[in-house]
């Protein structure tokens, strides 16, 4: 088996071939890994490109700003407009792939204008074994994904990122907010804003890993069974906030990441 040093230097040593890249950075685990080793080989010749857009947290967008800064990378905050997609507002299952069109889009208008030949994104091996619409349009806009070629899953990400003293290397995922929002329901920048509003109320609570899913009047509340207590505690302030919001009622169930691709694919397998 191959170690996590020798992955490391192929990594390492693409990254120098390409001589020039674009990274499609989040702010997550993943882009932020991908980021850092691609300054430490390209230095000025990396550019970090974060997509703003009602679908991205506000607090995921200044995380991702000092991360970049940290690291020494240029970076720049890019407004994509994928909300203005009459596909991607009706939330199919394919939903990402209209998101990812929009972002390598517009990634390769700032290519062509920075003169850099690529664009890479954070996919790493265990990410293909999900339901990942967007590496479609990841192959449409022949994005390289650095981190998957060099054999890299999941947990050699986080074990590399708390190497390189990353402090995001054991950050859970935080996919967008309109993956809170079940498929076949249309997203709008209305409920983009209640969800975000409801889970940035929950984290000030002191909750870490959460989802806060978009069923009209109703509000589920995701979290790790640990932190059960904590919202049952605070079930009255809650209760509060989310009318406030919008939401008339509340459900607590655990957390599990891909609850709504999990859903998804029994209904597949229903169909088999």
């Amino acid at each position: 088996m191959e170690s996590l040093s020798e992955k490391y230097a192929r990594l390492k040593s693409m990254l120098y071939d390409f001589n020039s890249l674009i990274v499609a950075y989040s702010g997550g685990v993943d882009s932020a890994l991908l980021l850092r080793v691609a300054y430490e080989v390209l230095g000025s010749k990396v550019l970090a490109v974060t997509a703003d857009s009602p679908s991205v947290p506000r607090r995921e967008i200044a995380e991702a700003q000092r991360l970049a800064k940290s690291i020494g990378a240029r970076h720049l905050v890019m407004p994509t407009e994928e909300i203005q997609d009459s596909h991607y507002v009706a939330n199919s299952a394919n939903r990402c792939y209209f998101c990812k069109r929009e972002l390598y889009s517009k990634l390769a208008e700032i290519a062509r204008r920075e003169r850099i030949r690529y664009i890479a994104n954070g996919t790493n091996v265990d990410d293909l074994g999900d339901w990942r619409p967007g590496l479609q349009a990841a192959a449409e806009y022949q994005v390289v994904s650095p981190l998957k070629e060099a054999g890299f899953t999941k947990a050699d990400v986080r074990t590399l990122a708390k190497r390189l003293h990353l402090e995001v290397w054991d950050k859970p995922a935080s996919p967008c907010l309109a993956s809170r929002i079940p498929y076949g329901q249309t997203v709008t920048p209305r409920k983009l804003a209640a969800v975000e509003a409801a889970e940035d109320y929950l984290r000030s609570l002191g909750l870490v890993e959460l989802r806060v899913r978009h069923f009209g009047k109703k509000a589920r509340i995701e979290t790790r069974k640990p932190d059960f207590s904590l919202v049952e505690q605070n079930y009255s302030q809650i209760s509060q906030r989310f009318r406030m919001i919008g939401f008339e009622e509340i459900e607590l169930t655990e957390f599990k990441s891909g609850a709504l691709n999990a859903i998804l694919k029994l209904s597949t397998d229903d169909a088999d």
